[in-house]
């Protein structure tokens, strides 16, 4: 009986520390000049302007902050988790992502816009190595699932 306790914490510290990798992307084995690199690189960017989306989204409708900010934070996660900046940088070249003027057809832009993220990092699957993919199919499926609750009635 003994031993079995002293299995439950350590197999559960192990558990914990795994599930902590997987979420953070920080396993080792990255090659950051390989394919890893490029497709980690990729998918940051990717990441990053759909951040600078859901910004100019709270900026053109503060109403909608309740419910944006916390998907914003976790994609800003998301971005940190591929090594990118969790807040994206200004570009003087670039404009900011066009914001609808009706609250409803924003939230409608910005669910469509998860949705080319997440079917961009699915597609990205098949040439990542394990972790990278893990990592993909993870932030994946939250985006479909941002995309899901932002077309859903609050």
């Amino acid at each position: 009986m003994t031993t079995a306790r002293a299995r439950g914490p350590r197999r559960r510290a192990l558990l914990t520390g795994a599930a902590a990798l997987l979420l953070t992307g920080c396993a080792g084995g990255r090659d950051g000049d390989g394919t890893d690199g490029r497709a980690r690189a990729e998918a940051g960017r990717n990441t990053t302007a759909l951040l600078a989306r859901y910004d100019a989204t709270l900026a053109a409708h503060a109403a909608l902050a309740p419910r944006l900010r916390p998907l914003r934070a976790e994609t800003a996660r998301h971005a940190q988790a591929f090594g990118a900046a969790p807040t994206p940088a200004p570009s003087p070249s670039a404009p900011p992502p066009a914001v609808p003027d009706d609250p409803d057809e924003a939230l409608a832009a910005l669910a469509a816009a998860e949705r080319r993220t997440a079917d961009g990092h699915t597609a990205a699957l098949a040439a990542a190595p394990p972790e990278l993919a893990r990592l993909l199919a993870s932030v994946a499926a939250a985006g479909a699932s941002h995309a899901y609750l932002l077309g859903a009635d609050a």
